[in-house]
């Protein structure tokens, strides 16, 4: 399966390819046609699998490609559920040494998803508009 791109620059993924059309499928919502071979050309630069991805938002690709384990995506569930918490409250209410708290923060920061703030005097950290609506997707009913 390869990528490509028809004349009004829509991207689909390539399914078969006959003489004269081509079955391909909309990542954005799964439906499949065909389209005439001189309408579609092939993009080198983005894999299959990376348009597939495409079909998910911003927010949750962010999300996901960078919080790694379960205690980091609890660490966002509670800043989202308990709003900006000082640095301070973080390590005296989770089990997080000093190094991985800072380091999970620089991350999570460097992302996109947390954002400095001042909590009572002191640094503290919040999440960012994005994070709440990746979370808002993930979350269960």
């Amino acid at each position: 399966m390869k990528t490509v791109e028809d004349d009004t620059g829509k991207r689909y993924l390539l399914l078969k390819r006959s003489d004269s059309a081509s079955l391909v499928r909309d990542p954005d919502n799964g439906n499949e046609c065909y389209i005439q071979n001189d309408r579609l050309e092939a993009i080198g630069e983005e894999s299959a699998l990376e348009t597939a991805a495409r079909s998910v938002s911003d927010p949750v690709v962010t999300l996901v490609t960078n919080v790694h384990d379960e205690e980091t995506l609890g660490l966002l569930v509670e800043l989202s559920e308990r709003g900006p918490l000082g640095v301070r409250r973080l390590l005296d209410a989770y089990d997080f040494c000093e190094s991985d708290l800072h380091g999970r923060l620089t991350v999570l920061s460097a992302a996109g998803l947390l954002e400095e703030t001042e909590v009572a005097g002191e640094r503290g950290y919040g999440i960012t508009e994005e994070c709440e609506d990746a979370l808002e997707t993930l979350r269960s009913d």
